[in-house]
């Protein structure tokens, strides 16, 4: 725990999640704890998958993240994040190419197993020994007439490259960003540049959201910019009101290089938080990175979520067009999230009121020997361990740094999580020597909710006042 004085329910307080992928589960356990304690959160902000959770919870969403039929025990979650589709379909084509090599290999490779089997049935004085294997030398020897594998193999290969360069093309053109018509590169890199597939998680999200929107009626999905102006109309038209929260939530913007902070806030604090800053420089910039539910920006709030679960480098970022009569003028950037950043989702939350703050992560430390695990050698497991890695220090900073603004800093972590970010389908823990799933995520995120702040913070404040 930091900060200057005790907690108390009496400030305004925020709670921020921060982190990238399985950490949304471990924030649907502390947002559960926390409705059941009766923690009053004033504004929930976030980043990565922490947006999702600020835009559930800001509109008394929170159960439809822990519930047991909830979107984080969904089965569809854990095809999250996938190897992009070319270059899985490219994966198959790799094996079927080698396949096609080794067919006539493994035909004649097969007779080491039928000539001994052959022989072995004679030296029991059966004729199927030589029946047998007159039979295979038969089969062996069609097989390499002119007519059939000889001339099969080419054809087929001669087919697959075909289809390989009709993907690569098809990706090539599927790959370009609506709005940006100069690149730089070869053409190629549209396929290679980015591994992973984000937009599974951002239809997820996106369906996720509408169908809390309609109280899971089976209404149809409306256009992005639809679906953004009815969000910020509920929220923004229900702020003040039981089970609504205010909401902060940080992207980054890769053409600018600065990170872009969607807001809806109550007044007065809305009025100071989008206020003109001191001098023409300052109130350009924080224009240009700043933008309000509660006006002309809300057309963006889908774009805001979406562009949250872009991982840098390793997924495509979010492109958003601005209008013609936008501080961008019609342009179109490129939006993702920027692991690390939990400081200045800090700062902004700081900007926006908060007197007291929540940090939730699901990044663990360890500051015992004889606890390394096993090396994670597959791509998804190396990205992982990064993330995670990066989100801990992140967060050990960010809580150090910007302590002294608040009043009361509280921040929730487990003590072990053996799921990295990218462990949507669950992993083995080496610990307790089984399977651990991303349910049991939520259950750690509500256990240590209650065990590192609402049992010593909240009780010990209730007890005073």
């Amino acid at each position: 725990m930091a900060g200057r004085e005790p907690y108390s329910p009496k400030y305004r307080t925020a709670l921020v999640l921060t982190g990238a992928g399985t950490a949304g589960a471990y924030h649907a356990g502390v947002l559960r704890a926390l409705g059941e304690a009766g923690v009053r959160i004033d504004l929930v902000a976030g980043h990565g998958i922490g947006a999702v959770g600020a835009f559930f919870a800001a509109i008394e969403g929170g159960p439809r993240l822990w519930a047991d039929d909830g979107v984080w025990r969904q089965e569809a979650v854990r095809s999250l994040y996938a190897w992009r589709p070319v270059l899985r379909a490219l994966g198959w084509a790799v094996a079927a190419a080698l396949g096609l090599v080794l067919v006539p290999l493994a035909v004649l490779a097969a007779g080491l197993v039928v000539f001994p089997a052959a022989l072995l049935l004679r030296l029991v004085h059966l004729d199927a020994g030589s029946a047998l294997a007159d039979s295979w030398t038969a089969v062996v020897r069609e097989a390499f007439e002119p007519g059939r594998l000889p001339a099969w193999i080419p054809q087929a290969s001669l087919l697959l490259v075909l289809a390989v360069l009709v993907m690569l093309g098809a990706a090539a053109r599927r790959a370009r960003v609506p709005g940006r018509q100069r690149e730089r590169g070869r053409f190629w890199w549209r396929v290679w540049g980015a591994p992973l597939d984000c937009g599974g998680a951002i239809r997820y999200w996106q369906r996720a959201l509408w169908r809390l929107m309609t109280g899971g009626a089976r209404a149809a999905q409306p256009g992005l910019v639809d679906l953004s102006r009815r969000y910020a109309e509920l929220i923004t038209e229900n702020l003040g009101q039981p089970g609504f929260r205010e909401l902060l939530v940080l992207v980054h913007d890769l053409d600018t290089r600065r990170d872009v902070v969607l807001a809806a806030l109550a007044e007065p604090f809305r009025r100071s938080f989008f206020g003109r800053r001191a001098g023409a420089a300052a109130s350009a910039a924080r224009t240009s990175e700043t933008l309000d539910l509660a006006g002309a920006d809300r057309d963006h709030a889908v774009d805001v979520l979406s562009a949250s679960q872009c991982l840098p480098v390793v997924s495509d970022p979010w492109p958003v067009r601005f209008s013609p009569e936008s501080h961008w003028k019609g342009e179109t950037h490129l939006w993702c999230d920027r692991p690390g950043s939990a400081a200045r989702l800090l700062e902004e939350v700081a900007a926006a009121g908060a007197e007291q703050v929540i940090v939730a992560s699901a990044a663990a430390v360890s500051a015992d020997p004889h606890t390394l695990t096993g090396l994670r050698l597959d791509g998804r497991g190396r990205l992982g361990a990064w993330l995670a890695s990066e989100e801990a220090a992140a967060v050990r900073d960010a809580v150090r740094a910007r302590a002294e603004c608040f009043r009361f800093v509280q921040q929730i972590s487990p003590a072990y999580n053996p799921l990295d970010p990218m462990d949507f389908a669950g992993t083995y823990d080496e610990r307790s020597d089984r399977v651990q799933l991303l349910g049991e995520l939520v259950d750690r995120g509500y256990a240590d909710a209650y065990g590192q702040f609402i049992d010593p913070a909240v009780g010990a404040g209730e007890a005073r006042f």
